[in-house]
């Protein structure tokens, strides 16, 4: 996702958009599970976030280059965008991070409880009580997730202790990932609105880009795929999440939609069926109905009348 789409009002949707969002949501979903194949292989999750990141930032500058775009930048926008760009660059190592640990779309549920991180941090930064449809829903999510994820290990037969142990590790990197991407909204919501959107996502990835490529040079350089399925899972994944990126931020504002549409949660759905489907990575029907009870409460909230 690309994390820095501000609080916008809500317009009806038109046929072409709509059906431009749910292409979206299945190149996001697609680009985590091009990302799984690519760490199967010998790509870590640093190398993938580089290219991603910094093949993005690129192409939008070059549509900004050739739309003649001229960004004017104040001084709260210089402080803000590089926060914001590395909260979105944590998050962009913790998820992927999460899909290289858990089944594609258990790490993409546990990382769609943002919209409850992005409740506390405005509580906590700026003081914004939680609307009463957050505080109503939050249960849901959490009790859908508890399915989803299989906390107690009956459906996997390993029991709660055994099922944490498999799971931990991926679940804790999809809540920080959450966390790290709520506070990047916020902050986004409130400081740098009045930013182009298209602005925003080249200095979030160029930043991302950044961060990612210092933790490369921590590592001892770039882990390149050690096959021909890596670089193609490496090369579809920047391919994907690029242009998906790219139509949320030019196509979609001219369809009359702008900014994260809640249509856009249908994400882990593709994922789910996608990573079967090519991964032959496949979870228990409670899990499914976990799921469904995750992404149904997510879109209640993005969809309900303010």
């Amino acid at each position: 996702m690309a994390g820095t789409a501000a609080a916008v009002p809500v317009r009806a949707l038109t046929g072409a958009a709509f059906a431009t969002l749910l292409l979206v949501a299945l190149m996001m979903g697609a680009n985590h599970v091009a990302a799984r194949i690519a760490f199967n292989h010998g790509v870590d999750v640093a190398t993938a976030v580089v290219f991603r990141s910094l093949v993005t930032a690129a192409v939008v500058v070059l549509i900004l280059a050739v739309q003649g775009a001229r960004p004017r930048f104040t001084a709260r926008h210089k402080r803000m965008l590089p926060a914001i760009g590395l909260l979105v660059g944590v998050q962009s190592l913790c998820l992927y991070s999460s899909v290289a640990r858990l089944p594609v779309a258990l790490a993409l549920l546990a990382f769609n409880t943002y919209p409850l991180w992005t409740a506390l941090w405005a509580w906590a930064i700026y003081k914004h009580r939680p609307e009463r449809a957050v505080v109503l829903a939050m249960p849901m999510i959490l009790v859908g997730l508890a399915l989803a994820l299989d906390v107690f290990g009956a459906a996997s037969g390993l029991g709660a202790g055994g099922q944490w142990a498999r799971i931990g590790a991926g679940v804790a990197f999809a809540l920080a990932a959450a966390a790290s991407f709520g506070m990047a909204l916020v902050v986004t919501q409130h400081e740098v609105a009045d930013i182009d959107g298209r602005v925003r996502t080249a200095s979030t990835m160029a930043i991302a880009g950044l961060v990612a490529l210092g933790m490369v040079a921590t590592r001892g350089g770039f882990h390149l795929p050690t096959a021909a399925a890596g670089w193609g899972g490496l090369l579809a994944l920047t391919f994907l999440y690029g242009t998906a990126i790219t139509i949320l931020f030019t196509v979609l504002p001219r369809l009359g939609v702008v900014g994260n549409s809640a249509i856009m949660n249908v994400e882990p759905v593709f994922a789910l069926v996608l990573a079967w489907m090519i991964l032959g990575q496949a979870i228990a029907p409670v899990q499914v109905l976990g799921a469904l009870v995750v992404v149904g409460a997510v879109m209640w909230l993005g969809t309900r009348k303010r």
